[in-house]
């Protein structure tokens, strides 16, 4: 059965001078490695070894398309905003000449300079209609700053306008808050701090008034919707304890934005049992397939979602028709 992935990693040579310069801000800030079964990541995820590696796993595993998106953290790395911006345009462009070079097996995610609300507006404009990339991926929270400030309203309204909706992907979170992991290290990063930080961020959005403000907009998260599919019926119960619309930018219940304005895949949690809550909680229309390349085993994720017990009509919708919809492919 083919498939497209949504959540799978490139580099441009510039993220590597950003990398560098957040670690040095946010020093002991992750503890991330591979697992040892995953090799030459650093390698793989380079223009350079598309042929040798990505496009022959996507070809084992019958992945047709993969949407590339630029690795952690790209423009979210910079504290200057003209750096941001100047260097999101050439990422953008970056990725868009390995999508002209291999139209029939790429997409692309843009990279946005949120340090300067107008200009990220304009680049993910640039990026849709002048270079062909579906929509932006952004890599958590930027300096500091949440999507769901109003700040940032422009550039969800620019999204939705233009039906090219926002991957939020998970980020450090600042170093003020890391004291909660001390003597812990090994859960920064995709053991736990990661998924805390994004699904503290989606209902931060949730209860902002976002999508009741802007109700074309849509963000898709992975991990599995980041437990939030668990979770909701208890975010729900907090919502109405305190104060309900009384007190929120909310007239309805979280989950209801939740179920209408956010999409979620499977990169980084393809587990059976996760699948089955994702699909109960929130149905099989709001589910795509990601496997999280190169940092994940594509096999492995493949084989994951193959023993789930789903019918042939839902694997089609995860693993192609529900991509296919959303992004018009």
């Amino acid at each position: 059965m083919k498939k497209i992935s949504l959540e799978e990693h490139w580099h441009h040579p510039l993220n590597s001078g950003l990398r560098e310069d957040f670690v040095k801000r946010t020093p002991k800030s992750t503890n991330f490695r591979c697992p040892a079964h995953i090799k030459d990541t650093a390698r793989r995820i380079g223009t350079d070894a598309i042929e040798e590696f990505r496009l022959r796993e996507m070809d084992e595993n019958e992945i047709e398309i993969q949407v590339l998106s630029q690795g952690y953290p790209a423009v979210q790395g910079t504290l200057d905003a003209a750096e941001a911006v100047s260097k999101a345009k050439i990422m953008n462009d970056g990725m868009a000449e390995v999508v002209r070079k291999y139209p029939t097996r790429f997409r692309g995610f843009a990279t946005l300079p949120f340090q300067a609300p107008e200009a990220a507006a304009d680049e993910l404009e640039r990026a849709v209609k002048d270079l062909g990339l579906l929509g932006a991926l952004i890599n958590g929270h930027t300096n500091g700053e949440y999507l769901d400030d109003d700040k940032f309203r422009v550039v969800w309204a620019r999204s939705a306008a233009l039906g090219a909706p926002i991957y939020l992907h998970p980020f450090d979170p600042m170093p003020d808050q890391v004291k909660i992991y001390e003597g812990y290290r090994g859960l920064l990063g995709a053991a736990w701090s990661w998924n805390v930080e994004t699904a503290t961020h989606v209902v931060r959005i949730l209860y902002s008034g976002l999508f009741e403000e802007i109700p074309d907009a849509t963000l898709i998260i992975g991990h599995m919707g980041e437990t939030l599919p668990y979770l909701l019926g208890r975010i729900d119960e907090g919502y109405e304890q305190t104060g309900g619309a009384e007190t929120w930018r909310i007239p309805k219940e979280p989950s209801y934005y939740y179920k209408k304005n956010v999409m979620i895949t499977t990169s980084g949690l393809w587990q059976p049992e996760a699948m089955i809550c994702a699909i109960s909680a929130i149905g099989e229309d709001r589910i795509m397939f990601s496997v999280d390349y190169p940092f994940a085993d594509t096999a492995r994720v493949v084989d994951q979602v193959e023993s789930t017990p789903l019918s042939r009509e839902t694997k089609e919708k995860i693993y192609y028709k529900n991509a296919q919809k959303l992004f018009k492919l």
